[in-house]
């Protein structure tokens, strides 16, 4: 094993600025820790969909079987497991060996240590040089460190600046092996189709820009891209083989259609390029670019005139001029997309706007470039300290366990004890085996009003699933079920139809709501159920968090009503008629 030393700078050893920004994260991160899995984490597009695959893909002991006829039986009556997110990411190995609730913090808490370490080692060597700046450097990566993003999808945002840091070195032909094991780490744990793709992108895209600018090509960035592109093909062995290698199936993304799902017009282009320019996108880092805006203005308006300034001048208009045409990217993309994924049906599966996860790093080299034209002092720390405070007060997770802590959490963004319920669950798990003597894997259930995540989190075989993708046979089976429901609300048909990624029971009455809590209790007049569709595919039970005024009508039976002390729901479970 290297050296500390051959890996970071040596004054990183010895850089008490850097310990202190650790210590901070962890003071942090503690507020994390609660009893009893009473702990907040994210909801939507979190805790709904992304702990239920490495979890059941564990429970299942397939997390490594890439065989193309190996299937996942706790999802959609069994889902091919290649449609599924790759085995070899430390999220799934961290569930293997812990619960989810810890499994998910522990990574979370790696996630943003290797992401302050990324950020700092890059301002030290490339970005803030010189001892006097450690504090500051210090101060950003802890900023960097900390903002809204979803931990989830591993180092895919707050592991960027390793690969710049790494890029860097490698066209300085400094610290190979590092270098390169900073690249190959950054493939190992990160989405290719969130991140990775566009990140390779951007980084060639820069290497060619610095080539016919300098007129020379350094091979040395270029070979290790291309190093990070092979563990990518590696670690997405799942999605590579199945669409690339030996087709398995034919994916529902294929019918994807976001130009039905975004109003049209200028006006709302505009507004959403507004959105991506001013504050990002939710699973990026959503947070506003006010530092980073403030401390250009500053830097243009304080630098000593001369040539110094005018550079200056040029490569902040450059940057924002790059970031904004990539808002109005973004912001238009849905019409843009109305014509072109006739002519290109690979622009229905493929979507382009994840451009945006580059913005982040883009909006802190804004940031960093125009505070180093400033003097040191108290409107440079100020500037520092506004990203800070911006960053941790839109980072949700943070802010919803504070208000945990203070007794002020709000009833509707429950707990993950409260949220998965695993008591109430096994109470209908014990009901259904003293019942009928089946354990969960001889049947199959389907959610109303809460996300089937619940049910798999807590062992139950699900034919409903949020998921990236599955096949495209398998959602229309499943809209036979609730055709009658989408017929009702042309809102939810196009949500369904144009998108599918929630492949849901759904009901008009309820809308998108998908987290019907116990109080007030909701009552479903009126059900279009398939039944017959349902029993089809294997469905048995159904989990309804809302009770159903006319089950007969819908061809089901009440099984049993089900409450528990500290549970978000109540459940009532209705059987199918055979």
């Amino acid at each position: 094993m290297p050296e500390v030393r051959s890996v970071f700078p040596s004054r990183l050893r010895v850089s008490w600025p850097l310990w202190g920004a650790v210590l901070l994260l962890l003071l942090l991160s503690a507020v994390y820790l609660a009893p009893g899995g009473r702990t907040y984490i994210l909801l939507d597009d979190n805790l709904d969909t992304e702990l239920v695959v490495p979890y059941v893909l564990v429970q299942e002991g397939k997390a490594l079987d890439y065989r193309p006829t190996t299937r996942v039986e706790h999802l959609m009556g069994g889902i091919p497991r290649n449609a599924l997110r790759p085995g070899l990411q430390p999220l799934v190995g961290l569930i293997a060996l812990l619960p989810p609730l810890p499994a998910y913090l522990g990574h979370e808490l790696l996630v943003r240590l290797a992401g302050l370490l990324g950020m700092y080692v890059l301002l030290r060597r490339y970005g803030l040089r010189g001892p006097q700046q450690a504090c500051a450097c210090a101060a950003l990566a802890l900023a960097w460190a900390v903002l809204p993003t979803y931990t989830a999808y591993g180092v895919s945002v707050l592991g960027q600046p390793w690969v710049l840091w790494a890029s860097l070195n490698l066209r300085a032909g400094q610290q190979r092996a590092a270098s390169v094991a900073a690249l190959v780490g950054f493939a190992l744990w990160s989405s290719l189709v969130l991140a990775g793709l566009f990140v390779l992108a951007g980084a060639g895209g820069i290497l060619l820009y610095d080539a016919l600018r300098n007129r020379r090509l350094v091979w040395g960035p270029w070979l290790g891209l291309l190093v990070m592109a092979a563990t990518y093909l590696v670690v997405e062995y799942p999605l590579v083989s199945s669409l690339l290698i030996q087709r398995q199936f034919v994916p529902h993304r294929l019918e994807f259609d976001l130009g039905q799902l975004a109003p049209g017009g200028v006006g709302v282009g505009l507004v959403a390029a507004a959105r991506y320019f001013a504050l990002g996108q939710y699973h990026a880092s959503l947070f506003p670019r006010l530092a980073p805006l403030l401390a250009a203005g500053a830097a243009v308006t304080l630098a000593t005139p001369g040539p110094a300034r005018q550079l200056l001048r040029r490569r902040l208009a450059l940057g924002l001029a790059a970031l904004s045409v990539l808002a109005l990217f973004c912001g238009f993309y849905p019409q843009l997309l109305t014509g072109l994924q006739r002519a290109v049906p690979l622009l229905r599966t493929f979507n382009l706007t994840r451009l945006h996860f580059l913005t982040p790093l883009a909006w802190f080299g804004v940031l960093v470039l125009s505070l180093r034209h400033l003097p040191a002092g108290r409107p440079r720390w100020a500037l520092i300290g506004l990203q800070l405070v911006m960053g941790l007060g839109l980072n949700t997770e943070w802010t919803r366990n504070v208000q945990r802590q203070l007794g002020r959490l709000p009833a509707a963004e429950p707990t993950y004890a409260a949220y998965v319920a695993p008591e109430l669950l096994s109470q209908v798990q014990q009901d259904i085996r003293r019942h009928t003597g089946q354990e969960p894997a001889a049947y199959r259930v389907a959610s109303l009003g809460l996300p089937p995540a619940v049910a798999s989190l807590n062992g139950f075989y699900t034919l409903d699933a949020y998921l990236n993708n599955y096949p495209l046979p398998y959602k229309h089976a499943f809209r036979e079920i609730i055709a009658g429901e989408l017929a009702k609300s042309p809102e939810l048909q196009t949500y369904f139809d144009a998108w599918g990624n929630r492949c849901y029971l759904f009901s008009a009455e309820l809308g998108k709501n998908f987290r019907v809590g116990a109080l007030p209790e909701r009552v479903v007049q009126h059900w279009a159920f398939n039944g017959a569709a349902f029993r089809r595919l294997g469905g048995r039970y159904v989990l309804s968090a809302a009770r159903l005024a006319r089950p007969r009508e819908s061809g089901l039976r009440l099984f049993g009503h089900y409450t528990q002390p500290g549970a978000y729901w109540q459940l009532w479970v209705y059987e199918v008629k055979w």
